[in-house]
């Protein structure tokens, strides 16, 4: 009975797990668009620019001539 109780209790550990796993997965998907949203705001504003994330610091990238 007390291995039957801890492999329960472990069991409905596993499954508290899944669901946190899952709704961390979620909030992944949703500051990754956040992301994505904010990256396409700033290249309307500012053309295509690599931004230092440290400092907020940017340069233009620069295109290279199709020959």
């Amino acid at each position: 009975q007390e291995q039957q109780g801890k492999l329960n209790e472990m069991l409905r550990t596993v499954g508290v797990l899944e669901v946190q796993k899952s709704n961390v997965s979620k909030e992944i998907e949703a500051l990754s668009k956040e992301i994505d949203s904010t990256k396409k705001e700033l290249e309307e504003e500012y053309g295509q620019i690599n931004i230092n994330l440290q400092d907020g610091s940017y340069t233009d990238i620069e295109k290279e001539d199709d020959k």
